[in-house]
């Protein structure tokens, strides 16, 4: 069996897409298993942030990770002249897709949001379709309704994310509030942040945890993160069919979807719906830094699947 390094900075190389720099991971598999996988992350995100499940994605075969325009450090589309919308996110995708992948079967795995961009990807490249041997949607979603926000608090965050989409109020909300020190104050006690820091058992932990969090809000495009929000807050990705059943993995208690509901939108979207639920006290973890941490959210019956041989 191949012995690949627990670093991930040794399988992160550089990435130009149609005038974008970024990054992306590719891990080569080790085992003889030929299957192909391209993970794909979700809002307020980085190639590192997921690490720990791409090391458990790795154990069934060679596992790929592309920076997201704006997320990561990577050149937001503002910097081209175009508009983060989920449709341009989704084109982003299919290129990485045709140019990575060629005449190869591929195994695709979204997380939440990065599960959004893959459906809409698929609904506008039908013919990728054919490529995709394996569909998994990690906590993904497929609708507004999906949101368990009260109607204040949705109406809060889309008014509120909306009023940094423009160029002059994003650079003032980065100065005043993204900084270390007003992060470091304030963060932990918002409203959705008080589900990941509940993790937190003692303060070297809240420490990494902050410490990452920080770095994520600092190397995400605060315009893409705000213009992105609004998008999924006002999405509907069921209006087209994708002739692809998908496997769904849903957090039993998760802090922002309904997934009764979910799964109803999936079912009108995919040819069939396959749910697993696994047993997560947030709908994702800020931390993952190791496979163990990971372990979770590919519970057992999807680990089987990935363990069928593919040609």
């Amino acid at each position: 069996m191949k012995q690949n390094s627990h670093n991930p900075a040794d399988y992160i190389v550089p990435l130009s897409i149609d005038g974008l720099n970024g990054r992306m991971m590719r891990v080569p598999a080790t085992t003889d298993s030929k299957r192909e996988i391209l993970f794909v992350y979700g809002h307020h995100s980085s190639l590192e942030r997921w690490w720990g499940l791409v090391e458990v994605l790795n154990r069934y075969g060679s596992v790929t990770m592309p920076d997201l325009p704006g997320f990561g450090g990577m050149d937001s589309f503002y910097t081209i002249g175009q508009k983060p919308t989920i449709d341009a996110l989704a084109d982003y995708l299919a290129a990485f897709i045709k140019w990575r992948y060629k005449r190869k079967k591929v195994t695709i795995a979204g997380m939440s949001f990065g599960f959004v961009i893959v459906t809409r990807m698929l609904q506008r490249y039908p013919e990728l379709t054919s490529k995709v041997d394996l569909l998994v949607s990690i906590v993904g979603f497929a609708k507004k309704d999906d949101f368990t926000f009260s109607k204040p608090r949705y109406w809060f965050y889309r008014l509120a994310a909306g009023a940094v989409t423009h160029k002059m109020s994003s650079m003032i909300f980065r100065r005043m509030f993204l900084n270390r020190h007003v992060l470091r104050l304030v963060y932990a006690r918002t409203h959705n942040a008080k589900k990941k820091f509940e993790a937190a058992e003692t303060k070297e932990d809240f420490d990494k945890l902050m410490d990452i969090e920080i770095q994520l809000w600092q190397n995400n495009d605060i315009r893409t993160h705000m213009y992105t929000s609004v998008a999924f807050l006002t999405f509907d990705n069921t209006k087209k069919r994708v002739d692809l059943p998908v496997w769904h993995v849903s957090a039993k208690n998760d802090h922002y979807f309904d997934n009764n509901i979910v799964e109803q939108h999936m079912r009108r979207i995919f040819t069939n719906f396959h749910g697993v639920e696994t047993a997560l006290m947030t709908h994702a973890p800020s931390v993952i830094a190791n496979a163990e941490m990971a372990e979770p959210l590919i519970p057992l019956e999807l680990r089987e699947l990935l363990s069928t041989p593919v040609n």
